[in-house]
């Protein structure tokens, strides 16, 4: 496992009916006189668009019992207006060459189409007509209430590895809305009325909470233009919705859970800590949880990998993972995948063990200094792909980043010192954790999970 890609920018900090403001990357940035951030990112390698609408709200903005209505209303979205009736515009990008999708998550949803740069146009269109022109019925949101039950169906509820997860986040989340699945807890799904949707879309689905992002073989004026023409003539709602969750009270002690089932192929022990995210972090603190993930869990030459992979063959697989795109705090999670024979206690005590060496001793300098190259180049790399950049750019201002953020992050990962990583470690406390352990069962019967 990787840590999330950090090098993200951040939120557009002109005010409404500010003129546009160039940086020296050649990015623009504006605010419509409707609230509307505009983002605008030339690159004029191939004669291609992607075009990015971003709603600053996401599961963790879910009302108490309606846990999936952010991703409930993303598929309902696809549901049409009555200038685009559903199906309409897929069959059209598709007729175009372009394709669209979207996607949920805590703290932003998403809508793309990538097309060839002149048919920008046809997707400002679409999108400005179905932020304020989305219709329901009854029946659609029936339909699609049983898609998304299906969905969970398959993908979490007849995976005890995606069982366990939910177990695992919504321990370590106890108060903070971050605890609640993406895509809902069944129960919450069930429930779901068009009326909720509606007032969903009502508050949140408006241009004063909403950023586009366009990045391609576009000139900047020229797409700030178009974007004065379909999403400028929408008037906004008002203010734009403040997100009021509450902190996540400090752990104090150790949380572990269990799951035994008959699917499962190979036992796995995790284990998540509570941890500053990049929106929340303090100086170098988010650049450390960076690296740190790399020198903990990288394939071949991570310290768990040498550890308990190559040293002491106990362990198949090892992983770390730092979620550090999040506007509140988040988390660093360890894991490991137990060769057979070897019980989940052992790898337990083998990844703590690794934990207080480097907590004492630091790492090796050369290990510092090649991952710091590795995420640097790795978040350089893949600023070829219009997508990825787009989605760093929109993740970051979802999360309350600056451009400021942005224009120091390679000299913040630079700087990190061998201190900064032991107190980076010294965050990984065992004694306030949530470990999950992953089992066989040896009676083929139904799952079972224990805390």
């Amino acid at each position: 496992m990787k840590p999330e890609p950090p090098f993200e920018l951040a939120p557009i900090a002109t005010g409404a009916g500010a003129s546009a403001e160039a940086r020296s990357n050649g990015i623009v940035h504006t605010t419509l006189e409707n609230g509307l951030g505009v983002l605008i990112i030339p690159d004029h390698r191939a004669p291609v668009v992607t075009h990015m609408v971003w709603y600053k709200n996401g599961s963790a903005d879910d009302p108490v019992g309606k846990s999936g209505i952010a991703h409930f209303l993303e598929h309902l979205m696809f549901k049409g207006t009555r200038k685009h009736p559903a199906g309409t515009f897929m069959t059209t990008i598709a007729e175009l060459g372009g394709q669209q999708n979207a996607f949920t998550s805590n703290d932003f949803t998403a809508y793309f189409q990538q097309i060839a740069a002149e048919h920008l146009a046809t997707c400002m269109e679409y999108e400005a007509d179905r932020m304020k022109n989305l219709v329901l019925t009854e029946e659609m949101v029936s339909s699609e209430r049983k898609v998304v039950l299906e969905e969970r169906l398959m993908r979490t509820e007849s995976k005890p590895g995606q069982i366990l997860g939910e177990a695992l986040q919504a321990a370590l989340f106890t108060t903070h809305p971050y605890g609640k699945p993406v895509i809902g807890w069944q129960e919450d799904i069930r429930g779901l009325v068009r009326d909720d949707a509606l007032d969903y879309y009502r508050r949140f689905y408006t241009p004063e909470n909403a950023l586009l992002v366009v990045a391609g073989d576009v000139e900047p004026a020229a797409a700030i233009d178009l974007a004065k023409r379909y999403y400028g003539k929408l008037q906004r709602r008002g203010v734009p919705p403040v997100r009021r969750r509450p902190d996540e009270p400090k752990p104090t002690t150790q949380r572990q859970l269990s799951l035994v089932d008959a699917k499962v192929g190979q036992p796995q022990f995790l284990r998540t800590h509570l941890v500053p995210s990049y929106g929340n972090a303090g100086p170098g603190e988010a650049e450390a949880f960076s690296l740190l993930a790399l020198l903990l869990g990288r394939a071949q030459t991570g310290v768990l990998y040498r550890r308990l992979v190559v040293k002491e063959d106990i362990a198949s697989s090892v992983g770390a993972n730092y979620v550090g795109t999040a506007r509140d705090r988040s988390r660093f999670a360890l894991s490991a995948s137990a060769k057979p024979g070897i019980g989940l206690e052992r790898l337990d005590a083998a990844i703590e063990a690794v934990i207080q060496e480097h907590s004492a001793n630091g790492f090796d300098r050369a290990d510092i200094e090649r991952a710091k190259k590795r995420l640097i180049a790795s978040a350089l790399y893949a600023r070829d792909s219009q997508l990825s950049l787009s989605q760093w750019y929109g993740r970051s201002i979802c999360i309350g980043m600056t451009f400021e953020a942005i224009d120091a992050w390679p000299e913040r990962v630079a700087s990190v010192s061998s201190e900064d990583l032991r107190r980076a470690l010294h965050g990984l406390d065992r004694s306030t954790c949530v470990s999950g352990r992953l089992l066989q069962s040896d009676t083929g019967g139904a799952a079972s999970a224990a805390a």
